[in-house]
């Protein structure tokens, strides 16, 4: 039985890589079942040893069994996805219409030259393969609209921006209102950007964006180099992670605004229906 074989040869509570892999074809099951079934009896498989003096194994099987999209998979997405791999959050829906162009390779963390051409939404579900194949990865190429927005966010718990438009980043809100799912939104120009939490039924973006009048945004203007799109999605990564355990404060009614070049960081409280 799989739940007395991870038992059995767990070591201090973890169970390695090895025997995982041992353990899913042995019972011909994905390594994915395996890794809830150990977690389900609080043992970790051994490569989340470094997370349990922050997240327990009782966390850790409630992020194994999260949904979570990520809209957009270029500077921020890349970077969100890879993060949500390596914490272990099960199922990661990822949503792109975008191949890789030379001009990603700066700071994009699935452009490579050898992935020029090639889609981001299957580059990225290539490398969750390789850094944890116990997730699992849904890659779709489609740009998200809110004609498809319902369908793609179906059974997802949180919703991360990684988009690069302002009016599909307001069309997001709007649906992830819709569908009550909270959104963590994240952009990025040139040494700086912000991050935030709109809750259902909250004017979060509205209100950051109400000056918007169309057009691109300012990091066309800025760019964006390769370190701004690290920090930005890291952050979006922890509030994502706070939400799903319910610990910490959320960014909610609040922007945390970035600044590199003077290493500040700064909280502006968002006033509702401002």
């Amino acid at each position: 039985m799989l739940s007395a074989f991870v038992r059995d040869h767990s070591n201090c509570q973890l169970l390695p890589w090895i025997l995982q892999c041992e353990a899913a074809d042995y019972f011909n099951v994905s390594l994915a079942e395996v890794e809830e079934a150990a977690l389900q009896q609080g043992i970790l498989p051994a490569r989340y040893q470094r997370n349990r003096q922050a997240i327990s194994a009782s966390d850790q099987l409630i992020l194994f069994r999260s949904s979570i999209a990520v809209i957009g998979c270029g500077g921020l997405g890349g970077y969100v996805v890879e993060e949500l791999a390596r914490l272990g959050v099960g199922r990661i829906v990822v949503i792109d219409p975008d191949v890789f162009e030379e001009h990603n390779l700066n700071r994009q963390l699935f452009s490579t030259p050898a992935n020029l051409g090639r889609a981001k939404v299957e580059a990225a579900a290539a490398r969750v393969s390789e850094i944890n194949p116990a997730v699992t990865l849904t890659a779709i190429q489609e740009a998200f609209s809110p004609a498809n927005g319902g369908e793609l966010l179906k059974g997802c718990r949180i919703v991360v921006d990684a988009l690069d438009s302002i009016q599909v980043r307001l069309e997001l809100a709007e649906v992830c209102t819709t569908m009550n799912i909270p959104l963590v939104h994240g952009a990025i120009a040139g040494w700086f950007g912000h991050v935030t939490t709109q809750f259902p039924g909250d004017t979060t973006l509205q209100t950051i964006y109400r000056s918007w009048k169309g057009g691109k945004g300012v990091e066309q203007t800025l760019g964006n180099p390769s370190f701004t799109p690290a920090v930005v999605a890291s952050l979006e990564v922890a509030e994502v992670c706070k939400l799903l355990l319910g610990q910490g404060v959320p960014l909610r009614d609040r922007q945390l605004v970035i600044d590199l070049l003077a290493m500040e960081m700064n909280i502006i409280s968002i006033l509702k229906d401002a």
